[in-house]
């Protein structure tokens, strides 16, 4: 959910992002991950943006994960692979307090190699950067502060100042659940006008994204105790399945022997 939303908020508010993380408005338009791809990758955090001239390769991040410098390596070299003329401009936006040594590593060292990154904790930036345009207000209740509640009250009366009414509600949204990372969600909704909040293109987004993964991961769960193991093709076929689609999966495969019956399963639905 908050990859999700941060990934919204920089495609959506891209000037600002661009000024936050490159100190000047960029006009980017989206570069898919599928565009880098030689083999599978975890796309689910990544946001690239690009120009003629540059790519903006930025991850938000909850946790500290250990492979983080291997990845931006990775990538790195798949965007010069692809891209060679374009400057890359890598970050990693670490959005929860962590006193973890991973939210500092910012280097990957194999030998002869080297590549490093730049790094963003929001609890260390200052609260008065978010507060400054729209497109950044969802960060500032991480911000630097013992008060991320006063922070938050802030930013709603700073929304109200935003007359477009699909702009706020989606600021809004994105808003609410990122202080959930910091803040009781019950306060968040206080402070908040949860009405709104739900009206939101990105709320709606969201929360249908997190209907179909959890449709999916009961579905695949079923699956495998009915099946055991089956091909990773498969698996990406049922991936992209409605949630309506594996509503009736999970209905059908009752009446599954063999893998082979899960194949004509999908094929009839092809």
């Amino acid at each position: 959910m908050y990859d999700d939303t941060c990934k919204f908020i920089a495609e959506t508010f891209t000037g600002d992002i661009t000024r936050w993380l490159l100190g000047k408005p960029v006009l980017l338009t989206r570069l898919e991950p599928s565009e880098l791809s030689l083999e599978p990758i975890r796309a689910d955090s990544i946001i690239l943006l690009q120009s003629d001239e540059m790519v903006l390769h930025a991850e938000f991040q909850t946790n500290p994960s250990p492979d983080m410098p291997f990845r931006m390596t990775d990538y790195r070299l798949r965007g010069y692979r692809r891209y060679s003329h374009k400057e890359m401009h890598q970050m990693v936006i670490y959005l929860r307090r962590s006193n973890s040594p991973l939210v500092y590593q910012n280097r990957f060292e194999l030998s002869r190699t080297q590549h490093e990154f730049d790094l963003i904790r929001l609890w260390e930036q200052p609260t008065q950067l978010f507060l400054q345009a729209p497109g950044l207000l969802p960060f500032a209740a991480l911000s630097r502060t013992n008060k991320p509640d006063g922070v938050l009250r802030r930013v709603a009366k700073r929304l109200q100042t935003i007359a477009n009414p699909r702009q706020q509600s989606n600021i809004l949204a994105s808003t609410a659940i990122l202080a959930g990372l910091v803040l009781e969600n019950n306060l968040v909704q206080t402070i908040l006008r949860q009405d709104t909040m739900r009206e939101s293109s990105v709320y709606q987004a969201i929360e249908a994204e997190c209907l179909h993964k959890e449709a999916n991961s009961m579905v695949s769960r079923l699956l495998k105790r009915r099946l055991g193991e089956f091909p990773s093709g498969l698996k990406t076929q049922i991936q992209a399945l409605s949630v309506a689609q594996l509503e009736d999966l999970g209905e059908a495969l009752l009446d599954f022997a063999m893998v082979e019956d899960l194949v004509t399963w999908l094929q009839t639905r092809a």
